[in-house]
């Protein structure tokens, strides 16, 4: 890879990993509800599920959907169900008036990992990287871009994840908690319009 295509590469990695999408309102979320140190785990699962996640659709994964698009299409359907689930967890995350925050646990590192398999985004994300940033589409050119979005995508993740932490600071009612994650949730829900409609 020369320099030129390398450095498209990290900017590319860079615009896609720090704009809003699913994983960045889950984290911001996450850090407004639970703080930095319990979001560690789910945006590592991000950062290392999503690098996982090219290696793999880089390694043949998607000769599968040429081959059977109704699995893509069964993909899409699973993706939007899911995430409007997530929608509802997260508008539903504020404890009631005068209770403590029992049973609500941030993501976990496998949960994190596991979630880019149904995220609309990162498919686009690692598609348009793979058909775009290696040529031959050997392992070692699929590995540079795995790798390279991984250096990028956890800083970028992480500044979401401190956006909702400081947030947290004028979230300090339940009611103006449930205000924000009904936000989030209706913004996870608005990420889903090129999906289902593309």
């Amino acid at each position: 890879m020369n320099y030129d295509l390398l450095l498209g590469l990290i900017l590319f990695a860079f615009v896609s990993s720090i704009t809003p999408g699913p994983n960045n309102l889950m984290l911001m979320a996450s850090g407004a509800n639970f703080g930095f140190r319990r979001t560690i785990p789910h945006m590592l699962g991000v950062g290392i599920g999503f690098s996982v996640m090219i290696v793999l659709v880089g390694a043949g994964l998607i000769q599968v959907f040429d081959l059977y698009p109704v699995l893509h299409t069964a993909l899409r359907i699973v993706s939007v169900l899911y995430l409007l689930w997530l929608a509802w967890k997260i508008a539903n995350a504020a404890p009631p008036e005068g209770e403590a925050k029992s049973d609500a646990t941030p993501f976990t590192f496998i949960q994190a990992a596991l979630f880019q398999w149904v995220n609309p985004k990162a498919w686009t994300m690692a598609l348009t990287a793979i058909a775009v940033y290696t040529a031959d589409q050997s392992l070692g050119a699929v590995t540079l871009v795995a790798l390279i979005f991984g250096l990028v995508n956890l800083p970028s993740v992480s500044s979401w994840t401190i956006l909702g932490q400081q947030m947290a600071r004028f979230l300090t009612s339940p009611a103006r908690l449930r205000l924000f994650n009904w936000a989030m949730a209706g913004l996870l829900v608005l990420s889903l319009y090129p999906v289902v409609l593309g």
